[in-house]
Order: structure tokens, then C-alpha cells, then sequence
């Protein structure tokens, strides 16, 4: 952080050797600004959370932020102007060769003292909330699941913190690994921790059949799960409401309990991002997914299309050389789903990246793999599969925040922290903490956001870390997340395949 010769601002450079810093204020052109003790005369107006070049770059080199290239400059860029999308340019292409270099090593969990009050189910795994979930296999009765979660809520009493319907418009016209994706959420979502009970609704004539889903689910899990099929039953309303009245009684003796912090399942995510996104969010969530796998739990990292370009700083961290390969195709597969649809591998960041300052998708991956933090990556999963060990987990899945926050649900995260820089109100299955990058959304949208990550700029890195770990405690201990005191809850599917 610094401050300026003419009046006070602040800035951020993150490295000695990126040419780039960040206004952290909107900044006036032809003042004078200090960086690292040099004085920068800003040539244009700089937006908050936009880019000014503190070293000069010729066309065609790189630019670097976060210690690392972010594109290539266009045109040559001087002193103190305004970096962005009119005078750098992503270099990102197709597939790349991968090398191994050695497997990281895998430190043994150092323990913590912190606890939280969760629900601890009989395979051992905790959930932070104990609800019944109404999963639909097809779109044709996602409505009657919603009327029946609206008659389970009246109906539930002590010990239960919900009844939820998560509608979705697939499940039929569906053919192959389509097909499988769907029929794999949906299973992989009955049996996470927060899902004290589970009630699959059918409809009876749609390609995800019952049948087949139930054999996804393992019979020791079986016991707090029941099925309806609508076709097969006279009055399908009255059918299901007898269900939700079984797992309601099997669910009302469960209570919270203190467990430790490894028992936590951390999904982390970030949507609607901004330049400011890296500098305070991103990191500050990196810290609970090293404060989480530390202490011997799990945490979650997706949206592969956002780690483009950023992907080395992942393959160093694997514990395997099978743990590389997995990973490096991956980035690779998916780079070839982009091309294979005619799309380039680039066509990211959105138009609110862009307005928020971000200029090309290796600044956004960037700053994206800092929710990962600095654990050594343990395991590498396929959409619709869960999480099978602690530490690090990279899970495949796009960069839409419905679709991927669900499949964090699905491979078992029990609270996901999201980082925004430009807001939004969606929530998934599980509470989905929303991270703020800056005070200036965190004070609009406060009926939005959970937690103030701009904190960082006044009481530092570590102190912000330890209130939000403080807050993460609260809402994996009951409190609500703002998405949930909204009721905002849904799911997304990943649609891959044709539509018959």
C-alpha cells in the first residue's frame, strides 16, 4: 500500500517485478503517485480497481502482474498509463505440453484448536446444516417437489433447519455422457452432509430412471432416503407427503454436536469478479482453504476454464506424478471443449470482469487460484464425482456460478466461499458465503454479503483472516449465509450434449 504526492490515495502493486498497479480509488490523470518508493505521473484517468503501468513495456512483451505474464502488449505502453483492454491482449491458445517435476510433498495436518457444532452422520462425514432435500431425476416434477418442500417446511419441527426443493429442467432428451452428468450430480448431491434426508422424485416414463440412479447411491446410505415415482401413485401429493413425514421423524433427534475444524468440506468459488478480486477476496479466501486442509480437512477448487493460464502454479503443488497427469489433462480436455465447439480458449473474462478492471483471462486465473491457497493438490475429480480425501481437491466443472457452485455441492462441500467484486445474490444447495473485495459493495449490497474482504487493507492479511474464519465458524455452526436468510437456493446442471 502506498500514498501519493498530490493527495491521498492508495494504490497496490503486488510484486517488484510487475510493471502493473491497481487504484484502489479513482485516481485523477497528471498526479503524481508513489509506488515502492518511485513516483509515477499518471498519463490518463484511472478507474477504482483498473491498471497504470509503473515500468514501461514494449509492444509484443509481456505484461506482468502477480509475478507473472497477464498477456502482451499491443502497442508500447508508457509510464503512468492506464493497462487494459485496449493496449494488452491475451496469449493463450490451445493445448500445452505439460512436464512433471517432482511431487510436492504432503505435510501432516497440524491440528487446530477451532471447532464448530455441526451434524455428524454414521460414515463420520459432518454436515453444517441437517435438511431434507426434495431432488427431482427430471424437470417434468421439479414443481411438484417445490409444492412438496413448501408443505415439508410446515410440517418439520426441532432438528431440522429445512425442507428444500432443487428444481432443474433436465433429466429426459438426454442421451450418453449428458445423461451421466445429470444422473451423477443428482446422486453425488443426496449424499452430502448437509442432507440429513433425501426424498427422489421421479416422474416414471424419463431417461433418468429411478432405477439406475439408486444404484449411485451406496445401500449403507440408503436409510435416510425414500422414493416416489408420480405416475405410479394415485394422489403423488398426498404419497410424498407421507415420505417427507418419515424422514421428517428420523430426522428429528439429530443435533449439533462440537467437532474440529478437519471435519469441515470447504468449496471455494468466485463469480462477478474485479481487478480488486486478486488482492483481497481471492487470497484472503486462499488462507481458509490452507486454515481448513492444515487442520486435516477437505477443500474444493473448480472452474477450470479459470485457471487457464495459471495452471502451472496448480501442477507444481501435485502430491503424484498421477495426481499431475490427471490435472494437466484436465486443463488440456477442457481447452479442447472450447476449440472443438469453434470457441477459443481466451473467450473470458465477462463484460463485468472487464468493467471491474480485469483485462485478459490469465489476470483472472491469476487471481482465481488464489482460493486455493498453498496446499499440495491431493486429488483430481470428474464432474458429478465426490471428494474421497482431505487436502486439495480440483474438481472438473465450468466457470458458471450455478453449475459449478453445485457441483462443489455435489462432491461434498458443506459451506462454499464465494468471492465477488461485483455482487451477486445466488446461493446453492449448501451455504454459499459471499466475499466481498471491496467496501464499497460489501456497504451497497449488504443484504448480499457475508463478509468485507477490502478488511485486508486496514487490519492486514492475518487479521481479516481470523475474523472470516471467525464468520465461517458462525454460519458452519447454524448461523445463516446471506443466500440462505434470502432463500436463495438453487442448482445448476451442466448441459454437454444434444437435446432430443
Amino acid at each position: 500500500m502506498v500514498d501519493t504526492l498530490s493527495k491521498p490515495v492508495t494504490v497496490m502493486r503486488i510484486a517488484p517485478e510487475d510493471h502493473v498497479a491497481v487504484a484502489l480509488e479513482p485516481l485523477e490523470a497528471g498526479i503524481d503517485v508513489v509506488v515502492d518508493g518511485q513516483v509515477v505521473r499518471l498519463r490518463d484517468a484511472i478507474p477504482a480497481g483498473h491498471k497504470f503501468a509503473v515500468a514501461a513495456v514494449t509492444a509484443g512483451d509481456p505484461v506482468r502482474r502477480y509475478r507473472a505474464p497477464i498477456g502482451l502488449a499491443t502497442r508500447d505502453i508508457a509510464v503512468g498509463e492506464h493497462v487494459h483492454v485496449h493496449n494488452v491482449r491475451t496469449a493463450l491458445s490451445g493445448e500445452k505440453a505439460y512436464a512433471f517435476a517432482g511431487a510436492r510433498a504432503e505435510a501432516g495436518p497440524e491440528g487446530s484448536a477451532r471447532t464448530f457444532r455441526g451434524y455428524v452422520r454414521p460414515d463420520g462425514s459432518v454436515g453444517t446444516r441437517n435438511e431434507l432435500w426434495i431432488l427431482p431425476t427430471v424437470g417434468c416434477v421439479g414443481r411438484l417437489g417445490e409444492r412438496l418442500a413448501a408443505k415439508g417446511n410446515l410440517m418439520a419441527g426441532e432438528g431440522v433447519d429445512g425442507v428444500h426443493a432443487f428444481n432443474h429442467p433436465f433429466g429426459c432428451s438426454q442421451l450418453g455422457a449428458d445423461l451421466d452428468g445429470t444422473a451423477a450430480v443428482i446422486a453425488s448431491l443426496a449424499l452430502n452432509p448437509n442432507a440429513g434426508g433425501v426424498l427422489l422424485l421421479g416422474l416414471g416414463c424419463e431417461s433418468n430412471q429411478l432405477e439406475e440412479l439408486l444404484k449411485r447411491i451406496p445401500e449403507d446410505r440408503r436409510d435416510r432416503l425414500r422414493v416416489l415415482r408420480a405416475q405410479s401413485e394415485n394422489d403423488e401429493f398426498a404419497a410424498g407427503e407421507a415420505l417427507i413425514g418419515e424422514l421428517l421423524g428420523l430426522m428429528a433427534g439429530d443435533r449439533r454436536e462440537d467437532v474440529p475444524l478437519s471435519k469441515l468440506r470447504l468449496g471455494v468459488k468466485c463469480g462477478g469478479s474485479d481487478a480488486m478480486s486478486g488482492l483481497t477476496a481471492n487470497p484472503l479466501i486462499g488462507l481458509m482453504a490452507d486454515a481448513v486442509t492444515d487442520a486435516g480437512g477437505a477443500a474444493i477448487l473448480t472452474e477450470i476454464p479459470e485457471i487457464f493460464g495459471a495452471e502451472n502454479l496448480l501442477l507444481e503443488r501435485a502430491t503424484s506424478e498421477a495426481v499431475f497427469d490427471k490435472l494437466s489433462a484436465l486443463v488440456n480436455g477442457f481447452k479442447r471443449y472450447f476449440i472443438e465447439n469453434g470457441e477459443p480458449v481466451s473467450e473470458n473474462p465477462s463484460p463485468g470482469n472487464i468493467a471491474g478492471g480485469i483485462t485478459t483471462l490469465e489476470e483472472k486465473s491469476l487471481g482465481a487460484v488464489q482460493k486455493g491457497g498453498l496446499a499440495p493438490v491431493c486429488d483430481v475429480i470428474g464432474y458429478g464425482e465426490r471428494i474421497a480425501t482431505t487436502g486439495l481437491t480440483v474438481l472438473e466443472a465450468p466457470g458458471n456460478d450455478a453449475v459449478s457452485t453445485t457441483a462443489l455441492a455435489a462432491a461434498g462441500a458443506t459451506i462454499t466461499l464465494f468471492s465477488t467484486g461485483r455482487g451477486t445474490p445466488l446461493g446453492s444447495p449448501v451455504p454459499t458465503m459471499k466475499i466481498a473485495s471491496n467496501h464499497s459493495l460489501a456497504e451497497r449490497k449488504a443484504n448480499w454479503i457475508d463478509f468485507d474482504a477490502a478488511l485486508v487493507l486496514e487490519k492486514g492479511m492475518a487479521g481479516a483472516a481470523d475474523l472470516l474464519l471467525d464468520r465461517i465458524v458462525a454460519i458452519a455452526s447454524g448461523e445463516p449465509a446471506r443466500n440462505e436468510a434470502n432463500d436463495e437456493r438453487a442448482i445448476g446442471i451442466w448441459k454437454r450434449g444434444v437435446t432430443l
